[in-house]
């Protein structure tokens, strides 16, 4: 399906009544043209989310200031340069070495970026995170005073690509257990640390219903990605 013009505020203004008032609405807009995300804007949107460094940079360059951009894809080091002086959120943070590149180059700009932990909770091995085990070893090892430009703010996760809504369900469960798990233990002074990334087009119903505070919803919005 490719919706049109109007139908993305239809649809925008659909998922808004539906979503409840505290979970986030991101527009994933990756591979949709500028005056897509114009007609988005022009019925309220005001978060996107983009997964390629090079498309972000060069929509960001030609859509209003105001947009608050959020890079949900797989980030990596050498390319934090290029989105640093804008980006306001980073989901998939994947190891502490890459965010102390965030902070680093935030530094040079003078802005704090939030910053997601992502968490591996699929079956499929494609995609990247931390695992459960991992990200506990690597909390034990935070220190704020080593990120003075970054705020933390939560986990970010993707369900596997799957019809099995138990599956599905489980796996954000399990994210969302070590989320409050985290909240309460090594993050607990982390006042930042408020929110949970998950869940998309497909899958967001049971993401919020399992805790989540943000979902990333793409083709809902925009139609099918080229």
């Amino acid at each position: 399906m490719n919706c049109n013009m109007a139908s993305i505020a239809e649809n925008i203004n659909s998922l808004k009544k539906q979503v409840p008032e505290n979970v986030q609405l991101i527009a994933v807009s990756k591979t949709k043209p500028p005056a897509l995300l114009l007609e988005a804007y022009a019925s309220g949107q005001r978060l996107f989310g983009e997964n390629y460094v090079q498309e972000l940079t060069e929509k960001h360059a030609v859509l209003p200031d105001d947009i608050e951009w959020h890079f949900i894809g797989h980030l990596q080091s050498n390319k934090v340069k290029y989105i640093a002086p804008f980006v306001h959120w980073i989901h998939g943070v994947d190891s502490l070495r890459l965010l102390r590149e965030i902070s680093k180059q935030a530094s040079k700009h003078n802005r704090i970026i939030h910053c997601m932990l992502q968490v591996h909770i699929a079956s499929e091995e494609s995609k990247f995170g931390f695992s459960a085990d991992e990200i506990r070893q690597e909390c034990s090892l935070f220190d704020a005073s080593e990120f003075p430009n970054i705020a933390l703010c939560g986990l970010m996760g993707m369900a596997s690509f799957t019809t099995d809504v138990d599956v599905i369900r489980s796996e954000f469960n399990h994210l969302k257990t070590l989320f409050d798990e985290l909240q309460h233990g090594p993050f607990q002074h982390v006042r930042t640390f408020t929110a949970l990334s998950m869940g998309m087009s497909s899958d967001w119903p049971i993401a919020v219903e399992e805790g989540s505070t943000m979902i990333r919803v793409g083709s809902a919005i925009f139609g099918t990605r080229n």
